[in-house]
């Protein structure tokens, strides 16, 4: 894929950070979003037809109003459409270029974006086209000139127009169907990511497939038909056509970015994508089939991270699909509907769903998409519901879906049919079988495909819960100790862990937080001060987990993923967990007697306080070596643990313990190979335990939290309650207040939200941000190691240092104390 010629390519393994090289820019590729409009036009007997192809281009021309346009009044976000190869008008071309083929089927088209102005660039991006093909022992017949209007353009899509050309390919004798689209999409992956390696940043392959091709370009859907010569060719025949116009937002618009892409055209955002992306990422270590037998290697990360979130989703979506699965099934797999609490569900579909929990994480945010592989043509919306997709059916057996009602004028009296996808659900037009196939059918015949309610059921192993903070909890001397140590004052008991008690909700407040920002105060604040949550915006809505709790979910899972190609019973042998979140009694049992196959190892996590500012950074490297060992030889649940901190050893800050480890093991290729656990002393509310999930823990056990909740308890601080009421009110808390922040923006699933790195940090240096939080937004910089390091010897110095043992203090975070935290409304201001 074309990368934006501020970026460098993407390394296999990594996101590609503009911080990580040194170069701060305010334009991130990875801010690109769209909220667009889109849909299909279909006829389901498979008859093609110009009628079809000239109702797609009326009913985008009617989206023009979704688009965006820009004050030239001609250049737009983009608009495009998908449809079948246009045999009637290649034909004449491969008599000229003097190719026979035994059937049409046998024709493969690319559709290439190419350097416009450079010669010479030009003429090598085909020659790297030219070596992937031949490389798949496949035929070029040759390349065509696609015959365009550049007069319709804008100023601004003129001075970015690409040259763009079409590579004919022809079928070896005797290659499936699904063999060639494999060795069609090797070849555009190799082509482009060895184009992005010699700087040729404008080779762009918009689709190449045997099936269908793709017409897009920076303008609006009104100029489409007009901009490409080839739709307004009465020979140009189809019985399938997707369309879409974008409106981007908060982004540049481009040639490549405008939809359909190879698959989808999508109305919505992904907002868990840097945690989708991660693990696809990770899972590259462990992917491989016989379909593929090896021939992944050498071909650049699965998903182009410098691309839009719908691109993304379809550079995932491309490569499951390719692998072997169905269109219907590789959906199904990414954007499940919440299938947790509907009563009514089939069962097997339910057990489809739950054994792909095992497997992947869903691609979460409000979307719909419209999707085709050139054979069938779909529509399916996201578990929320959140996008519209109405469809209409005629007599005739035409089939028109899209984002709104009267993109395209039907006489209702041959209008057998008209209704709306509802939430999750999936529609599909089957043009070789003539069938329009409904939401449970679809679901039903995928679900059977594997006996996956017998794997779910023998494999999967469920955890049992309990609200009981086990061995007796430190207390008295001790206990204030290491509230000293961690940064606890009486604000954090009062304001925060006290009200999670009483109400097992988070406190809230009022007016904000007119503290400085962490880096600028003179006083230690946890690591988790330096990260600033986001939130939805624009076109993309936050939902309200308490009325939306049906698509909600906590649900965790524990132990090693094996490879997601090969299904297998195996893919289901976890430890299935309600929640992220363990009480100190759980995780012991989970660690003396571990349930199914898991295999848990602790670490602590601490550095020598002797060693001083320079110990922290050279014990947490040593920290992921020792992980990533420990993984390798069979660890599939890593604890990193709080619990060793005493005089000698200082804590390693969690965040940065679980940030590095993940990565790390990103790097390395092993991620998927086991669970993180956070047993930390640091985290006391909310927001710590968001970032600790949202950086990679799959569970977090706020242990010394708990252990202050059962003390309120027992100290009268809050009245009639046992210890087991106190922690189940403050794991109460934290469920709620993690579903509150999922919910801000737009997520539903915690699987989703881990990994997604859904925050801003403010104030720290890119060379901690790059190797404990990478690709994370750090605009300004900041402070180093050695200033976290300083800050936490200073805290562990409080709780652990020689002397009389203090009381615990104001410190004047939460409101406003003289000589304390500054606050810029204080008294002398008013």
């Amino acid at each position: 894929m074309k990368r934006s010629s501020q970026v460098v390519p993407a390394v296999p393994g990594h996101m590609s950070d503009p911080l990580e090289r040194g170069t701060r820019l305010l334009y991130r590729p990875e801010f690109e979003h769209d909220a667009c409009g889109t849909g299909f036009v279909a006829d389901k007997n498979g008859r093609r037809s110009y009628a079809v192809l000239k109702h797609a281009i009326t009913a985008v021309t009617n989206l023009t109003h979704r688009g965006a346009v820009d004050a030239d009044a001609k250049t737009g976000d983009g608009a495009g459409l998908m449809a079948q190869i246009p045999y009637g008008v290649l034909e004449p071309e491969l008599r000229r270029l003097g190719a026979g083929l035994d059937s049409r089927e046998d024709l493969a088209v690319g559709m290439v974006f190419l350097p416009r102005d450079d010669e010479r660039a030009r003429d090598a991006c085909r020659d790297i086209v030219d070596a992937a093909i031949q490389r798949q022992n496949l035929t070029i017949l040759g390349w065509r000139e696609v015959p365009v209007d550049g007069s319709v353009l804008g100023d601004k899509a003129a001075l970015s127009e690409p040259a763009i050309e079409q590579v004919l390919i022809g079928r070896p004798r005797g290659m499936e169907d699904d063999e060639y689209e494999r060795r069609l999409y090797l070849a555009r992956r190799r082509a482009e990511y060895f184009a992005g390696l010699r700087g040729f940043d404008d080779l762009y392959v918009a689709s190449i497939s045997h099936r269908t091709v793709v017409y897009k370009g920076m303008f609006v859907g009104k100029q489409l038909g007009r901009y490409y010569r080839d739709l307004q060719d009465e020979s140009y025949e189809t019985s399938i056509a997707v369309f879409h116009q974008r409106y981007s937002t908060n982004t540049f618009p481009s040639w490549e970015l405008a939809q359909p892409f190879r698959f989808i055209a999508h109305n919505g955002e992904i907002n868990t994508l840097r945690g989708n992306v991660n693990w696809m990422d990770s899972r590259e270590g462990t992917i491989d089939s016989e379909a593929w037998n090896g021939r992944l290697a050498g071909m650049g990360p699965l998903v182009d991270a410098t691309g839009s979130d719908s691109s993304q989703l379809d550079n995932a979506l491309d490569f499951y699909v390719q692998s072997g699965r169905s269109l219907p099934h590789a959906l199904m797999m990414m954007i499940p509907q919440a299938y947790e609490r509907v009563p009514l569900l089939d069962d097997g579909v339910r057990a489809f769903y739950r054994y792909h929990d095992c497997l992947s994480e869903p691609w979460d945010g409000p979307s719909a998409l419209a999707f085709s592989d050139g054979r069938v043509v779909g529509a399916v919306l996201d578990r929320n519901g959140l996008r519209p997709a109405r469809y209409k059916i005629t007599d005739d057996g035409l089939v028109v879906m899209g984002s709104e009602v009267g993109i395209l004028e039907l006489d209702d009296r041959y209008v057998i049919e008209k209704g709306r996808l509802g939430p999750g659900e999936m529609l599909l037009v089957d043009t070789g079988s003539g069938e329009i196939r409904r939401d449970l059918d679809i679901k039903r015949e995928v679900a059977s495909a594997a006996p996956y309610r017998e794997w779910v059921e023998s494999g999967l192993v469920p955890f049992e819960h309990v609200d009981d903070v086990g061995e007796e909890p430190r207390s008295g001397d001790e206990l204030r100790r290491r509230m000293l140590a961690y940064g606890y004052a009486k604000e954090t008991i009062e304001t925060v862990l006290q009200p999670m008690v009483e109400a097992g909700k988070e406190p809230i407040g009022s007016m904000g937080d007119d503290t400085p920002i962490t880096v600028l105060s003179d006083r230690c604040r946890p690591v988790y001060s330096y990260f600033k949550q986001l939130f939805a915006q624009v076109t993309n809505p936050p939902i309200d987990h308490l009325r939306e709790e049906l698509v909600m979910s906590l649900t965790t899972y524990l132990g090693r993923r094996r490879n997601i190609l090969e299904p297998s019973p195996d893919h289901v042998r976890l430890v299935a967990l309600k929640t992220p979140f363990l009480t100190p009694r759980e995780l012991d049992r989970l660690r003396d007697d571990p349930p199914g196959d898991l295999v848990p190892m602790t670490f602590s996590a601490r550095f020598r306080g002797a060693e001083g500012e320079a110990g922290l950074e050279s014990a947490l490297r040593a920290l992921a070596r020792n992980v990533d060992e420990a993984v390798r030889t069979g660890a599939t649940a890593i604890i990193l643990s709080h619990n060793d901190v005493d005089a000698e050893w200082a804590p390693i800050p969690m965040l940065l313990a679980v940030g590095a480890v993940h990565h790390h093991l990103i790097r390395q290729g092993r991620r998927m190979e086991t669970s993180i656990i956070a047993e930390t002393d640091d985290a006391n509310e909310v927001h710590h335990c968001a970032t600790l999930i949202g950086y990679g823990a799959e569970v977090v056990v706020p242990r010394l939290a708990f252990e202050v909740a059962v003390d309120c308890a027992r100290t009268g601080v809050v009245a009639d309650m046992t210890d087991d009421q106190a922690i189940h009110q403050c794991r109460h808390a934290l469920e709620g207040g993690i579903l509150k922040i999922m919910s801000k923006m737009g997520i539903s699933t915690v699987s989703s939200y881990r990994g997604a790195k859904i925050f801003e940090a403010l104030g720290l240096h890119p060379d901690v941000v790059a190797e404990c939080f990478t690709g994370t937004t750090s605009r300004i910089g900041g402070v180093t190691y050695k200033r976290i390091a300083n800050d936490t010897l200073a805290l562990h110095a409080r709780g652990f240092g020689s002397g009389e043992l203090q009381e615990l203090a104001e410190d004047g975070t939460y409101r406003f104390r003289r000589g304390l935290e500054y606050h810029a409304y204080n008294p002398q201001v008013f």
